[in-house]
Parts: C-alpha cells; structure tokens; sequence
C-alpha cells in the first residue's frame, strides 16, 4: 500500500526525505521505503507524522479526506 499522502504532505510543507527521516530518527532509506508502501508504518511512525504535519491518522493513512486531528 503506498502512502501518497505522506509525500504530498511533505512536499505541502517543503520538507525533503532527508529532512523527514531526521525529524523521525531513521534512515532515509527506511523513510522512502515507508512513502512507497514497502515497509510497514509502524504506528509509532504514523503518530510522529500526523503530529509533525497536524493531520489525523486517518487522514495520513487514507481512511479520511478530513485533515483536522480529532479534538481540534
């Protein structure tokens, strides 16, 4: 399963692979991989992203087009 949105939204705000992978504290190999689908997000991964980008889970993953985090 790719995850267009965490491309779309790091390039929405500017941010390089590089630049991500840093923020999480991985590879930037690993944190393609994760852009691509070929590697499980671990959902401790997913958490780091929608706090970094301030979107919900659902909407990081798909599920959802609404992009506020619940209880915003």
């Amino acid at each position: 399963m790719k995850y267009q949105r965490l491309e779309d939204l790091r390039t929405d705000h500017d941010l390089t692979i590089r630049q991500v992978a840093d923020y999480l504290g991985c590879n930037r190999d690993v944190y393609t991989r994760y852009e691509k689908g070929v590697r499980q997000l671990p959902i401790s991964i997913a958490i780091r992203l929608a706090e970094l980008y301030q979107v919900s889970l659902d909407y990081l993953v798909g599920i959802s087009d609404e992009k506020r985090p619940y209880g915003s």
